[in-house]
C-alpha cells in the first residue's frame, strides 16, 4: 500500500494572516502534499496547520514550514494564551495507511536531525519518538516555555536538545515526534473568571489525577474562561466523556457550558461515539448516516463535467493535430483515471456494515488515490510544459553557444516527467490491488479496469521516457532512465496479471 503520513505543524502566530499564508504557502510549494486543514486562534497566538502525503513528500513540506517560520517569527516579542517554545512549537507525524509508528519516529528523527544541523534550531524528540521517558509528553519538555528553556538549555543537561545547539535564538526550539491521532478540543464556559478553568482543568487532566488520556488547561479566550483539551486516544477516553466531566465540574462553581470547538481535524468516529452516547443509539451503525451513503454517487456537475467540459477540451486538444498535448499527457491522464476509480471503489465501500472491518484502510485508501490522482493530473500538465520546452530548445539559433545545453535540459525534463508518471501510476497499481481484494465486490470490475488504466499509463510513459533518453548524450544517465524504466515495468506488468485474476476470481469469471 501507498505509505501516507499526516503532519500537523502548531506554529506560534495566530495574528498576522501574511506570516500564516507565508507559512502554509512554503509548506504546500515545497513538496506534492494535500493540504487539510488551517486553524488560527489570535488569543492563542498560534496556528495548526494539516496536511498529508508520502513520508519523503511530508518530510520536505515540514522542514520548509519550520524554515519559514523561523526567518519570520520572533519569540522574543511572541505574546498568546497558549504555552510556546519555538515558532514551530511542535511538528507531530501520525501514520496513516501504509507506514508504522517505528517508520514515522525514523522519520522524526531525520527531520529533526535536519533542522537542528541546517536552521540551528534545538530539537527534542518526543512520543513515540522520545530518546528518554521524561521526554515522552510535550507538556513536560516545554516546561518553563521559550524564556524558561532559553535561560537554562546552555547549563541544564536536562535541556541539552536531541539535535541542534544548546542555545536558543528568536525562534526557539521545536519539539518533533511520532504520535497516533489526536483531538485538539476546546471546551468555553460562561464566565470570565479564568480561575475556575484552570480548576476544570487540573480535575480533569490525567496528570492531576483525572482522565487518562487527557491534557488541559485553562485559559482566557475571548473574554470567555476556556479549557482546552489534547484527547491523545479518543478510543479509550471519548470526547462525551471529557466534556460530562467538565459540565459536573462547571456546576460545582455555579457556571456551565456556553460552547465548544474543534480545532484542526478529527476522526469521523470520535463523533459518531458521542452522537450514539448522548442519543442513546446503542444498535446505530456508521453506515445509517446518508452522507455515507451517497459518497458513491457523483454529483450532478460532476455527471455534467464527464459528458462534456474539460474532458471533451482536454480530448479535442490532443485531436487538435498539434504536438502537446500529446501521448505524454495521455498517459499521465490514464494514471489520473486509475487512481480517481481506486478512490471511487474505496468509497463505495466505506460505510457498507459487509465491510466494517476494512473501513479504516478504505478510509485511508481513498486519501491516498486521492493525492496520487491530484499529482497525475498535475503531471498532465508538467509533460505538455516539458515538451514545449523542448520545441522551444530546439528553435534556438544553432549558432548560438547555449542551444545544445538547452536541448540537454530539456530533454532530461523530458524523461523525468513520464518517468514521474511511471512511479505514481505504479503506486496507483498497488491501490487497486488492495480494493480489488477487499474492496467491495459489487465494484471489483471497476477497481480492475483502474488496474487496466495504471498499466497503460505506464507503458505509454515508458515509451516516452525511453523515446526521450534516446536524445541525452550522457550515455550513463540515459541509460540509468531506461534501467528504471525496465524495473518498473517488470513491477507492473506482474502486478496487473495478479489482480486480473484476483478480479476475476471474486467477480466469478473464472
Amino acid at each position: 500500500m501507498n505509505a501516507l503520513v499526516e503532519c500537523i505543524p502548531n506554529f506560534s502566530e495566530g495574528r498576522r494572516p501574511e506570516v500564516i499564508k507565508a507559512i502554509v504557502d512554503a509548506i504546500t510549494q515545497a513538496a506534492p502534499v494535500r493540504l487539510l486543514d488551517t486553524s488560527s486562534d489570535a488569543d492563542h497566538n498560534r496556528t495548526v496547520v494539516t496536511f498529508a502525503g508520502s513520508p519523503e513528500a511530508v518530510e520536505k513540506a515540514a522542514f520548509a514550514g519550520i524554515k519559514s517560520a523561523a526567518q519570520l517569527i520572533d519569540l522574543d516579542v511572541h505574546t498568546g494564551e497558549h504555552p510556546r517554545m519555538g515558532a514551530t512549537d511542535v511538528v507531530p507525524l501520525v501514520p496513516i495507511s501504509g507506514i508504522t509508528m517505528d517508520e514515522c519516529v525514523s522519520m522524526a528523527k531525520r527531520l529533526g536531525a535536519r533542522v537542528g544541523a541546517e536552521l540551528n534550531i534545538p530539537v527534542y524528540l518526543y512520543s513515540a519518538a522520545a530518546t528518554r521517558p521524561e521526554r515522552e509528553n510535550l507538556p513536560d519538555i516545554r516546561r518553563g516555555e521559550y524564556e524558561g528553556i532559553k535561560a537554562s538549555i546552555a547549563t541544564d543537561p536536562a535541556r541539552k536538545p536531541d539535535f541542534g545547539p544548546s542555545a536558543l535564538g528568536r525562534a526557539g526550539a521545536t519539539a518533533i515526534g511520532a504520535r497516533p491521532a489526536l483531538i485538539a478540543y476546546n471546551v468555553y464556559l460562561t464566565t470570565d473568571n479564568v480561575e475556575i478553568a484552570k480548576k476544570i482543568a487540573k480535575a480533569l487532566r490525567f496528570s492531576s489525577g483525572g482522565l487518562r488520556y487527557v491534557q488541559a488547561s485553562g485559559f482566557m479566550v475571548e473574554g470567555k474562561a476556556q479549557v482546552s483539551m489534547n484527547l491523545t486516544n479518543f478510543e479509550k477516553t471519548p470526547i462525551y466523556r471529557a466534556v460530562e466531566m467538565i459540565q459536573r465540574e462547571a456546576q460545582r462553581y455555579g457556571v456551565a457550558i456556553a460552547f465548544s470547538e474543534l480545532v484542526g481535524l478529527a476522526p469521523e468516529a470520535a463523533f459518531i461515539d458521542s452522537a450514539r452516547w448522548y442519543l442513546q443509539l446503542d444498535k446505530f451503525e456508521p453506515d445509517q448516516v446518508l452522507e455515507r451513503r451517497l459518497q458513491g454517487i457523483p454529483a450532478a456537475s460532476q455527471m455534467e463535467s464527464s459528458q462534456g467540459g474539460e474532458v471533451n477540451t482536454f480530448i479535442d486538444q490532443v485531436a487538435a493535430g498539434t504536438a502537446a498535448p500529446g501521448g505524454g499527457a495521455v498517459a499521465a491522464m490514464s494514471g489520473a483515471l486509475a487512481a480517481a476509480l481506486v478512490e471511487m471503489v474505496s468509497k463505495l465501500t466505506i460505510g457498507r456494515k459487509k465491510y466494517a472491518e476494512v473501513e479504516p484502510e478504505m478510509l485511508a485508501l481513498a486519501q491516498a488515490a486521492e493525492i496520487l490522482r491530484d499529482q497525475l493530473t498535475r503531471a498532465v500538465q508538467d509533460d505538455i510544459a516539458v515538451y514545449t520546452a523542448v520545441m522551444n530548445a530546439y528553435k534556438i539559433d544553432k549558432t548560438d553557444p547555449k542551444r545544445e545545453a538547452a536541448i540537454q535540459s530539456a530533454m532530461k525534463d523530458a524523461a523525468e516527467i513520464p518517468l514521474e508518471v511511471m512511479q505514481l501510476s505504479l503506486e496507483a497499481l498497488k491501490l487497486a490491488q488492495r480494493v480489488a481484494e477487499a474492496g467491495n465486490s459489487n465494484a471489483v470490475t471497476d477497481a480492475a479496469v483502474g488496474a487496466h488504466m495504471a498499466l497503460a499509463a505506464m507503458e505509454g510513459a515508458a515509451l516516452n521516457v525511453r523515446i526521450n533518453a534516446k536524445s541525452i548524450t550522457n550515455n550513463t544517465q540515459a541509460s540509468a532512465y531506461r534501467d528504471q524504466v525496465a524495473a518498473l515495468i517488470v513491477q507492473a506488468r506482474t502486478l496487473h496479471e495478479k489482480i486480473t485474476v484476483i478480479v476475476e476470481e471474486r467477480a466469478g469469471l473464472l
